[in-house]
């Protein structure tokens, strides 16, 4: 990471968030999304993020980091690029995955992971964690969604080995509850771990559900998970998606009433009055946002005087604080 990080997440510290994430940080090179991806793979990470998350600290939020690793969908172009597949002439890299499926029948075909390729992605989730901790996050939260490679284990559409690591539910989560058994090795007892998940694929035939999820929040409540992420989809091409606001928060309802689980909730939440009702009703005990944020840093001050909520601002933006 460099100094546009530490203004883009330092300025959510600045804006009142009370829980800040760096979003995917590649626990290996070829687990990033994209050659710009933030990484944590090798110790000379964390002097950059030791800055930030000072920063974060020291301005009353919390630092929380994503760890993660792409599978299949790696080695593509940044979102503001051309879409599709990095080509090795221009830095892109063959790909892994559970199965040798390809997300789109264009891409490449990415190798599928033997066992030991697979201990040796667990390994570096773990150490990913270590490097997390010394650089002072307080939350560590395994992306386990969004078609990457964890998700890719999950689903019987992107899953079709054969082995201890294919075809049962319990085979197809294995690799997950290994990474979070690995992970809290490292992670203090008293900070938060976090696992998001998509919690549906928007299809029922040999797809990952929502009774998934919730049979997977069951198993994770028991290993010391605190929070289910829940968001949603893009593992399987062309699936369409009922996007309205607030649409996956009956997933994280769902999981949170079923599995007796903390959950959060993430997707098209925009306004004070939204996030404000989605947890006073206990549909969900987080909201997550992250294109509103993108949009005003201040959100979380702004929302707090929507809702008649008197917060200290910084004492060098106090004087712009509206009056009540």
């Amino acid at each position: 990471m460099n100094d546009w990080h530490l203004v883009h997440l330092g300025s959510r510290a600045v804006g009142g968030a009370g829980l800040i994430f760096t979003e995917a940080a590649a626990v290996l090179p070829e687990g990033r999304i994209s050659p710009e991806d933030a990484g944590i793979w090798k110790d000379e990470h964390i002097p950059q993020l030791q800055r930030i998350t000072q920063f974060i600290t020291d301005n009353g939020s919390v630092p929380g980091i994503q760890l993660a690793h792409a599978g299949r969908k790696a080695s593509t172009y940044a979102p503001w690029k051309p879409q599709g597949q990095v080509p090795a002439s221009a830095g892109g890299w063959d790909t892994v995955a559970p199965s040798a499926l390809p997300y789109y029948e264009s891409d490449h075909a990415p190798k599928a992971l033997s066992v030991a390729e697979i201990q040796e992605v667990v390994a570096a989730f773990r150490t990913a964690a270590a490097r997390a901790l010394e650089a002072g996050f307080k939350v560590v939260e395994i992306h386990g969604a969004h078609g990457y490679l964890i998700h890719e284990f999950l689903s019987p559409r992107s899953n079709v080995r054969t082995d201890e690591y294919g075809g049962s539910f319990d085979n197809r989560i294995r690799v997950l509850l290994e990474i979070v058994t690995a992970v809290r090795e490292v992670w203090p007892a008293d900070l938060p771990l976090f696992v998001r998940i998509s919690a549906t694929e928007w299809e029922t035939e040999n797809a990952w559900t929502v009774d998934d999820s919730v049979a997977l929040a069951r198993v994770l409540k028991t290993m010391e998970v605190d929070v289910v992420d829940c968001s949603s989809g893009a593992n399987i091409a062309g699936v369409r998606i009922p996007i309205v606001p607030l649409y996956q928060v009956p997933l994280a309802e769902q999981v949170k009433k079923e599995a007796g689980m903390l959950t959060g909730a993430v997707g098209l939440i925009t306004t004070a009055q939204e996030a404000e009702s989605i947890v006073a009703d206990g549909r969900a005990d987080l909201v997550f946002m992250a294109r509103e944020l993108l949009r005003d840093p201040y959100f979380p001050l702004h929302a707090a005087h929507e809702l008649g909520v008197d917060v200290k601002w910084h004492e060098q933006y106090e004087r712009a604080k509206p009056k009540k």
